[in-house]
């Protein structure tokens, strides 16, 4: 049996080929593929050859959000069922290293991430008609949802992820910069967590419009409101956290003005080397901390969305067949219409 599959090879220049798919092993499973989303450092695979010090220096099959369903089984795997929808965590830990061993997995000195430039040879994704994993990766999704709903599970994860990083939100006020498919979900678990108001800035009118949708309370297009927070700045600033996920310099000085003293800074977005008012986050006792990708919040993610806990589909805008790659890529570059556009498989 042969699956077609979208490989990059550099900037640009993603084909659609075809190669053998290998039958299940002991403790695999073969997926036929429906839904993968194009994440952020897939697009900025296509569009710049990487980013940062990650460049794509051989080809690589992109997709690290998808779902699919069960096909057939390998030996010695019972937990599944042929025709179950499932989400596919794409993270691969060792398991032996110090890391490992101390509980953060999410730290792994040999982390293999599927759809990942990072390593050399590249781990190889999942934008593919027939994949085989290890039933390890698989968390079943339940019959409620579509598998486009499934495969929103990883960037949920990372946004869970993100709010436990802030601890108990009951009742806090909570400020969302950038309204992306990370920012929208980042509203929603936030919400989820408790939040009891939550605003989120962006300079487009559709991903802010999405954010509402997925449960803010006030949405500031900061581009026709430069000064949309200044109300939020008084009293050395009102919000208790600050969830930054547009990796842009204005917005995160935005956060420290308006966030109050000792209030806390999730850092959710990534970008290169960027410039701190450091008086600022000393005088206000500010703390500040990265968050990145998620560990066990893979399975939570996908509990929530198969109950419609959080309801993913209205960050959902574009699905384009898998031989239109090119086509939804370009769409996902788009970010006045677009917020998670998804390829579609064999189904």
């Amino acid at each position: 049996m042969r699956t077609r599959l979208a490989r990059l090879y550099g900037q640009r220049d993603l084909r659609l080929e075809a190669e053998v798919v290998a039958e299940p092993g002991e403790g695999e499973v073969l997926l036929k593929m429906a839904a993968g989303g194009i994440c952020g450092s897939d697009l900025h695979y296509y569009q710049d050859g990487g980013f940062g010090p990650i460049r794509v220096r051989e080809p690589i099959i992109p997709g690290h959000e998808a779902a699919g369903y069960v096909a057939a089984l390998g030996a010695n795997v019972s937990r599944l069922a042929v025709g179950e929808l499932v989400a596919v965590n794409p993270s691969q830990p060792c398991g032996a290293c110090r890391f490992c061993a101390e509980g953060l997995a999410i730290h792994c000195l040999s982390m293999r991430f599927m759809g990942s430039a990072m390593r050399f040879p590249h781990t190889q994704g999942m934008f593919r008609d027939w994949l085989v994993v290890p039933v390890s990766q698989c968390f079943a999704a339940g019959a409620l949802i579509s598998a486009g709903e499934a495969a929103c599970a990883e960037p949920l994860a990372v946004c869970l992820h993100a709010v436990a990083q802030a601890g108990d939100l009951n009742g806090k006020k909570v400020l969302v910069t950038g309204a992306g498919p990370i920012g929208a979900l980042v509203v929603a678990a936030a919400r989820h967590a408790g939040a009891g108001m939550v605003v989120v800035t962006d300079l487009a009118d559709a991903a802010l419009e999405r954010a509402m949708a997925m449960g803010a309370t006030r949405a500031v297009n900061v581009r026709r409101e430069p000064a949309g927070l200044a109300a939020y700045e008084v009293d050395k600033g009102q919000f208790d956290v600050v969830f930054e996920c547009s990796a842009a310099e204005p917005a995160l000085r935005g956060a420290i003005a308006a966030v109050r003293p000792r209030g806390l800074i999730v850092q959710v977005g990534v970008t290169g080397d960027i410039t701190l008012p450091l008086n600022a986050i000393v005088g206000k006792e500010l703390r500040l901390v990265g968050s990145q990708r998620f560990d066990r919040e893979f399975a939570l993610a996908v509990d929530l969305i198969a109950h419609r806990r959080i309801d993913v589909r209205p960050i959902i805008s574009h699905s384009f067949p898998v031989e239109q790659a090119v086509a939804a890529f370009e769409q996902a570059g788009d970010r006045s219409v677009a917020c998670k556009v998804q390829l579609t498989f064999l189904c």
